[in-house]
This record gives structure tokens, sequence and C-alpha cells, in this order.
């Protein structure tokens, strides 16, 4: 059982969003059940509408009740839970509404013994965390503001800006209110316990890391498959596309898990420092080196999405060749595919190995069917399988693939976090090993960025929906 955070109040901006319904409220009346949040905890919504208390804690009652009725047989438990939440109506983007909020979090902090700890949490849309942010400082509210021994946090979701020049200025104004150690900027699937296993099975197990490089490695893929469209996102999407809203964040991050290196110790900082490094390796795109490594897609049927321009070219899918220059990945191809509506949801990576140098036992063609990978799955399944040949039975010494699998949920009887679970108490204990530092922020927007440039002119190509795909997919592979 992992040690209780400090005594706080946490205080979620966008009260009435998807993210808090879905996530946010539920994940922290589950901490509150299992005994990991504070001994002491007020949870303060805040958000435009004019809601009591009491109205309130009956509006997140009844939307955990709608999308989760299981989680809620424990009525005594959600009332002991509800008696810590509050709310305040705030207009994000006036400043003169933000003392109301001041009030409600000193007023408390004196009522129950909170502290001055404060964890801002902005389930909002991106385009108002600076507006919020210097609000907060205005208010008094910003870190620098705090009390000494005490401390004040802010988690933001992605996306963290639109291109490297809106995530700098976005870094600037939280960075003047809030120090780095401070801001956690959150992506789910850090929080992932397959995600956090890459690090432990690469470096505590002595048979894989001595070969993962490119003496060994042929090429690895990365697959983020969603077998869904964008469903009511239609604005969001127009304005960011696939490769600002799953390439610049979760694929990166995990090409970054996968092949950073060794680092120094396993603090937040060191861990961070080798990924920040890896996504300064990625080597850039240019107009001439797209060709043949960068494909668009576009699902048959996006422009009758709901808040979708009829005439749009906006990428709903993208298949990527990168190549990461380094001393250990110097010419290895890794392969990052991601899309909506496509056959089937799963996020997976597969390293696949080189071919031994003679093959006895089919013609050279057949290590293609019988090659040596790792499969890590993320989702939906969580496992971990590796591939290699074996003999058929038979007079005949024919070569067949055969796995040899890991499955969480059968190895242990111990159900792991969800993200939200995990992200959340981490941040209010301050680790912040599953969050995304800034010149990592920057790297990734330089990559996007630099990719986006090049292909400014080319149209995304249409797929079928539940297809793999554009068909000009497969010379990205070739």
């Amino acid at each position: 059982m992992p040690l209780k955070p400090d005594n706080c109040t946490i205080v979620i901006f966008g009260a009435h969003s998807d993210l808090a319904a879905r996530k946010l409220f539920p994940s922290l009346y589950e901490l509150a059940l299992w005994g990991h949040l504070p001994d002491e905890y007020r949870i303060i919504g805040v958000g435009r509408a004019a809601l009591s208390h009491e109205e309130f804690r009956a509006r997140v009652h009844e939307k955990m009740a709608g999308l989760f009725p299981d989680t809620l047989q424990d009525e005594a438990g959600f009332r002991s839970f509800s008696a810590r939440l509050f709310y305040v109506k705030v207009d994000f983007a006036l400043r003169e509404e933000y003392p109301a909020l001041q009030k409600e979090i000193m007023e408390g902090a004196r009522e129950v013994a909170t502290g001055h700890n404060l964890l801002f949490y902005l389930a909002t849309p991106p385009a108002l965390a600076p507006v919020i942010v210097r609000n907060l400082d205005h208010a008094g509210l910003g870190e620098k503001d705090g009390s000494s021994g005490n401390w004040r946090k802010i988690i933001v979701e992605k996306p963290y800006g639109s291109n490297l020049q809106t995530a700098r200025e976005l870094n600037a104004v939280i960075g003047n209110v809030f120090h780095e150690e401070r801001i956690f900027r959150i992506d789910h699937y850090l929080g992932k316990e397959t995600v956090q296993n890459i690090m432990v099975f690469r470096f505590s197990n002595g048979i894989f890391e001595p070969l993962w490089n490119r003496n060994n490695i042929a090429y690895v893929a990365i697959t983020i498959a969603e077998g869904f469209g964008i469903r009511d996102r239609g604005a969001f999407y127009e304005e960011a596309g696939l490769l600002r809203d799953i390439m610049q964040n979760h694929a990166l991050q995990l090409l970054a898990s996968v092949a950073m290196e060794p680092p120094v110790d396993f603090s937040a900082d060191a861990v961070r420092d080798e990924k920040a490094k890896l996504l300064r390796s990625i080597r850039l795109a240019t107009p001439l080196s797209v060709e043949g490594t960068v494909v668009l897609g576009q699902y048959e049927g996006y422009h009758f999405e709901k808040n979708v321009a009829p005439d749009s070219t906006v990428e709903t899918f993208a298949a990527i060749k990168f190549f990461v220059d380094n001393w250990r990945w110097k010419d290895v191809p890794f392969f990052v595919k991601a899309g909506k509506n496509l056959a089937e949801t799963v996020t997976e990576i597969v390293i696949t190995f080189k071919c031994p140098p003679q093959n006895y036992f089919g013609t050279a063609e057949s290590c293609c069917y019988t090659a040596n990978q790792v499969i890590l799955r993320i989702q939906p399944e969580e496992t971990i399988a590796i591939k290699f040949g074996a003999k058929r039975p038979g007079e005949a010494l024919i070569t067949d693939p055969v796995f040899m699998k890991f499955d969480y949920k059968t190895s242990f009887t111990e159900a792991g976090m969800t993200p939200y679970h995990r992200l959340l108490l981490d941040a209010m204990a301050g680790d912040q090993m599953n969050f995304i530092r800034q010149d990592s922020v920057e790297y990734s927007w330089a990559i996007i960025d630099a990719i986006r440039e090049a292909v400014a002119t080319q149209v995304p190509e249409s797929y079928p929906v539940h297809s793999w795909g554009p068909q000009s997919v497969h010379h990205i592979y070739g």
C-alpha cells in the first residue's frame, strides 16, 4: 500500500467536463474507498454553472451512477466522499471571480487541516490554460505565493500548445507562476501498467538489454489503432488532426520509452533526461525525406461527422518511418502507425530481431515468417510475448513461429490501478516520473512541426472504415 500523500485541497477546473465525469471523480472516489487519499482532503469543483455544494454533489452522484453503476454500490462510502466535495462558480476568463475561489480554499483550510497544499487540475480546453494560470497568479494562488512548507502544484492536460511556438509560450506562462518541479503535464499512456513495464522488462532482465541495439534489431513497429472514429470531437479534430492529437504525445512517448538509454538511476529526472535525449536524436523530416516515409490518411465518411468541414483535409491516420540518429539505433527504422476507425482497437510495440546469418531450415524469405520478436501489448490485453521459431512435428525440418506469453491478468491476482488513479496519486506525492517535462514537449513539437511543414501540400489518402489504413501504407514498410 502506497504512503498517503500530504493533506491537501484538490481544485478541478472544468468540473462539468466529460474528463471529470469519466475519469477524475470516479478515480478520486475509488482512491478514497481504498484509503489512498490523505487523511484530510477537500475537492473543489470549479465551473461556470451556478450550483450549491449539495447540488454539485448530487450531480457528481448522478453522473457516476449513469456511467459506473457498479462503482457506487457502497453508498455509505460515497456519502463520506461527497462530504469532501465543494463547488465554486467561476467564469475562467473573469479575473474578478477568482477571489471567491480563494475564499473557499482558505476558509476550508481553516475548517479542515488541509494546510495550504493545493493541487490544481485543468480539465479544460487547452486554450484556457494560460488564462486560468494568469488569473490564479493574480488571485494569489500561484506556487510563488504559497506559504513556506506548503506546496502548490498544477496538472495540465494535453495538447500542450498546438506547435513548438505555442508550446513555448504556454510553458513560459505556466513557468512564471509554477516552478517546473510543480508542473505535471499528464499523458495517461504513461500511467498504464504495460508502459511502465517497458523499462522494467528492458533493464531488469539480462537476456534483453544486451540485444537492444542496431546490431541485433532489424526494426521496431509501434501501432496505436482505434476501431472507432472521432465521435463527438469534430471541432477539436478539425483544429488538431491526428499528428497533433496522438503522434506528438502518445506515440513519441512510447518510442522514447522503448528506445531510451539506461538512466543513471530511477529518479524522475534521470529517466526524463534519457527520454529527452532520445527525442532530441530523432531525425527531423524535410520535404525530400517524407517521400516514402510519411503517409497520411482520412477515413471514408469523415466529412459527414459533426462539426467537420465538408472539404476538410485533416488527417485521421498517419504512418511514419522515424530514424534515431544515435550510436545505439543508427539506421534502425521505427515504424509508427496511428489512426481512427481502423480494423481494431489495439496499442502495441513489436521489436523484430535480425535473422540468423544463415538459415538452415527454409528459404531466405522464410525468416520474415519466423523472425524473433518481442511484442509488448499495451491494450486491450496487457501482455508481453516472445516469438521464435520451432520445428514443426514430422519428419521434415520445417520451422513454424511459436509464442511464449506473459499476461498480467493471469500472472498477478492483484488488479493494478488505472492510469488516472496512479497519476493523481503521483502528482499529490510530487513524483514526476510519469509526467512529461518541458524539454520533451518542445522536442516532440519540433519533430511534428517538421513533418507538418514537409507534408503541407499532401492531401490525406482516403481509406475504408475498419481497414488498416490507406493502400500506400505498404510503401513505408518496403
